[in-house]
């Protein structure tokens, strides 16, 4: 059989943006139980960034941003999620696209069909932590073309565009899965730090459509924004937290910047509270009053791995117009290192996404 091939970013190895390279790579053969997928749109995640970076790795302890600096220490053997990162491979945690190959033992009725990826799997079933996630330890959709296992594929049927879905797999299913994990309630009061980029402005809507009073925290230019998709108070991010909110003020802390705010946090809780947390992008290392956890009863929650609703969840809120995307810019696929630039300026409000070229190989 002659072989296809397909343009690609193939992230070669720890380091900068020299790690980033556009170039033709086969398109992936499906095995059994397979699909493949034509790529319409691959959001960019701040994961992206830290996996080439090596930021993952326990001798890490500036911000992304700091990491991300010409001259920056890239550590060569533990800076990914659950292991060594399988360098050269592609990255691309998010994938809106169009299932065009089925594999034996898939239904044939998924051609044609366009789809949301899962990108976290659970490897060893829903009763297990072990987990694997698209981009980070196989393949991703940095590509014309993925491929992967038929369970993590989900039809969607709603007039967002292809860019638009584009932006939700990794960000709206990492903040669904914290506020799933944090059971937010009705009536509760919940604080988000980080409420413009991608996983905070997606709090902020999913936290609403929960019936929770959301307090976001974000720069002063984009809490027009913020006010737009559903919070009720806005505070600047170089505010006093303490003097602005007082102690036992809110139900639920949302917290992806950690950094050297994070103490003030758990002094804002209630007793009983719940702090949850997938990101540092701050800074990883913190200051913990272990009085304030225990005195006060309250709950630290960690997740990266998701747990099964929360997909399923995700569809159903788009189909039935229950939250709306929040697009900041798309760029061209070759365009990455351009798009990575201005993803760690901070400046935007949403996610941005690449568009792969559409000719077929």
């Amino acid at each position: 059989m002659t072989q296809e091939w397909m343009k690609a970013i193939v992230t070669t190895g720890n380091g900068g943006y020299e790690k980033l390279v556009y170039k033709d790579v086969p398109i992936p053969k499906i095995m059994q139980g397979e699909v493949l997928i034509k790529v319409l749109a691959a959001g960019v995640n701040n994961t992206e960034i830290n996996t080439r970076l090596g930021w993952y790795s326990s001798s890490v302890t500036d911000s992304t941003i700091e990491s991300s600096t010409e001259g920056a220490s890239i550590p060569s053997t533990d800076g990914g999620w659950n292991k060594q990162t399988p360098f050269p491979f592609v990255q691309g945690t998010d994938c809106c696209g169009l299932v065009v190959r089925v594999a034996d033992g898939v239904e044939r009725s998924l051609v044609g069909k366009r789809v949301l990826i899962r990108p976290c799997i659970r490897e060893n079933g829903f009763n297990s932590l072990d987990n694997i996630w698209m981009g980070s330890d196989f393949d991703g959709a940095f590509a014309q073309y993925v491929k992967v296992q038929a369970s993590e594929v989900f039809p969607i049927d709603c007039d967002w565009t292809d860019a638009e879905l584009g932006t939700i797999p990794c960000a709206y299913g990492t903040s669904e899965n914290m506020l799933h994990r944090a059971k937010l309630k009705a009536g509760e009061t919940v604080l988000i730090t980080g409420a413009s980029g991608g996983v905070g402005s997606a709090t902020v809507q999913l936290a609403k459509r929960r019936g929770a009073t959301v307090i976001a925290i974000a720069g002063k230019e984009k809490h027009e924004a913020m006010a737009n998709i559903g919070a009720d108070s806005l505070l600047d991010r170089s505010i006093d937290l303490l003097a602005e909110l007082g102690e036992q003020s809110v139900d639920v802390v949302v917290d992806n910047v950690a950094g050297s705010g994070f103490s003030d946090m758990l002094k804002i809780l209630k007793t009983g509270g719940r702090l949850i947390s997938s990101g540092a992008i701050a800074g990883p290392i913190v200051q913990l009053d272990m009085r304030d956890m225990y005195l006060k009863d309250i709950t630290l929650i960690g997740t990266t791995v998701w747990d099964e609703p929360v997909f399923a969840n995700l569809v159903r809120y788009i189909e039935q117009g229950e939250i709306k995307p929040i697009l900041a810019n798309s760029f061209p696929l070759s365009s990455i290192v351009e798009a990575q630039k201005a993803f760690l300026q901070k400046k935007h409000v949403g996610k941005f996404v690449l568009i792969p070229p559409f000719e077929e190989y």
